[in-house]
């Protein structure tokens, strides 16, 4: 049975692998390096496997099952076998927030080339902190809500879809009676019908594009095979909501969320092709508004490891670079899932079985042919076919977004740094034309979140401003700790 702690074993000196995320990735590989004879260690923040996407009420809850998306028939196969796996140790409610490298004996930081081995993981959980000594490191992190910053945005009752969606799932709570939903993501859709279905008034849902033309519809012909019950489901949702009466709004977007001390309304207006407002804006009364524009990879953990990154605004912005077998540019580091590119479920899955196989052959470990191994990518490559039309239809119009931030709007939640405050340090400073300059002269993306709710829209901004590319503009630089963990874990990097 697996192996469920808070603590790693005190029998295994040396894990051979360290997989931080228990998402579809992360159990993937971390079954496929188990089932080779890996030594094998999963790190994640939520209590029980799954991820965002197959999140799964308490173990407390009554009849504490899961009802998951039709198109993902193998995920209740895939928990089982987690649950059921050997050879595996679990960290839950455990926060991975740094990696490290020993130094050879002998040689002064910085004047040898860094050992695949020696890799050392800084994490939290309930019984304190500690670094794993580990062989090998994949990073299986997810990715996040994309965040848009409009007037109001700060308010109460504020949400994000994969936010609300959560709730919903793990906790079986319905966030508000009234709700407006924004965004471009075909995820949002999907999100109106189970809240409707829970019971929730939909007010109205404002989607940011128009409905597909026929050259899209063409183009996404060849996702089709495989792929026609995240297809259908998506269909059926729609037709739920018309159905239900709830009126879906395209070419709209919401510009500012209405209230003073949480929100009471919702402001749309029509857009362009481009994303500008071209319409008077009207008012929509709700309790809350929820933003849906897509995802952002989570890569902090992978930047600050050292691993070469690579900028794709459609595959959810700054995203971890790899080989054909999922190895970083980092030695001994290894990638799966969202943050080599928002591309959903199953190519994470896909991915996360790739590398584990592919960490298990770089160890010596197991018996598993070659052919495994071009099976593994053969796999990938047939779900690369359904999360590149995905990506290519309802890619997030960043400039678009950022445009939506008046001077006074808080772009920066942590440190309360507004658009008029950025633009005034680019005005002031014309040798400024990256995001982590201006993070350096203005403190955005210095709070707790360590700029995942502001980075994007800083450095949307830099390229407004500088008439340069997101890419040229570069990310935040990530540091230890690249997640919020109690001051007395730090105490574990003064270790050897």
């Amino acid at each position: 049975m697996t192996e469920f702690s808070e603590t790693p074993d005190p029998s295994v000196l040396v894990y051979d692998l360290a997989v931080v995320g228990a998402g579809p990735a992360g159990i993937a590989a971390a079954l496929a390096a188990a089932s080779e004879g890996a030594r094998v260690v999963v790190i994640d923040e939520q209590r029980r496997p799954g991820g965002q996407i197959f999140r799964r009420p308490p173990r407390e809850f009554p009849g504490a099952t899961a009802k998951f998306s039709a198109g993902y028939p193998w995920a209740y196969d895939l928990l089982e076998r987690a649950d059921a796996a050997s050879g595996i140790t679990w960290m839950h409610e455990t926060t991975a927030f740094g990696v490290f490298r020993d130094r050879p004996e002998g040689s002064l930081q910085g004047n040898a080339d860094p050992s695949p081995d020696g890799i050392q993981l800084a994490v939290s959980g309930p019984d304190g902190a500690v670094r794993l000594p580990v062989r090998r490191l994949l990073i299986a992190t997810g990715a996040y809500d994309l965040p848009v910053a409009i007037p109001g945005w700060t308010l109460p009752g504020v949400m994000m879809a994969g936010a609300v969606q959560g709730f919903i799932k793990s906790q079986r709570l319905l966030v508000s009676e009234r709700l407006v939903l924004a965004g471009s993501h075909p995820l949002l859709l999907v999100v109106a019908d189970q809240l409707r279905a829970a019971g929730a008034d939909i007010a109205e849902i404002a989607f940011a594009r128009g409905l597909p033309s026929p050259r899209e519809m063409l183009a996404a012909l060849p996702a089709v095979p495989g792929h026609t019950r995240l297809f259908a489901e998506t269909g059926v949702a729609v037709a739920r909501l018309l159905a239900a009466g709830v009126r879906i709004s395209t070419n709209t977007v919401a510009t500012r969320a209405l209230g003073t001390d949480r929100v009471d309304g919702a402001e749309l207006a029509r857009v362009d092709a481009n994303w500008r407002v071209t319409g008077k804006p009207r008012i929509v009364p709700a309790s809350t508004l929820v933003l849906g524009y897509g995802f952002q990879a989570s890569t902090e953990l992978a930047r600050q490891a050292g691993c070469g990154m690579l900028y794709n605004s459609a595959k959810g912005g700054w995203i971890v670079g790899h080989d054909a077998n999922m190895a970083t540019s980092s030695p001994g580091i290894y990638v799966a899932g969202e943050p080599t590119g928002v591309a959903g479920a199953e190519q994470s899955r896909a991915e996360g079985h790739l590398a584990g196989l592919a960490v298990a052959r770089d160890l010596g470990l197991g018996a598993a042919p070659a052919s495994a191994l071009d099976d593994a990518r053969h796999a990938v490559a047939h779900a690369q076919k359904f999360s590149t039309v995905v990506q290519r239809m309802f890619a997030p119009n960043r400039k678009g977004l950022a445009a939506l931030a008046t001077p006074e709007t808080t772009v920066c939640r942590c440190e309360l740094v507004t658009r008029e405050h950025v633009t005034g340090v680019l005005a002031h400073n014309p040798h400024l034309s990256s995001a982590s300059g201006v993070k350096l002269e203005c403190r955005s993306g210095m709070g707790p979140c360590q700029g995942r709710y502001c980075e994007t829209t800083v450095a949307s901004l830099v390229a407004l401003e500088r008439g340069r590319s997101m890419a040229d503009v570069g990310n935040f630089t990530a540091h230890v700790p690249v997640k919020p963990v109690p001051v007395s874990a730090l105490t574990v990097l003064d270790g050897p």
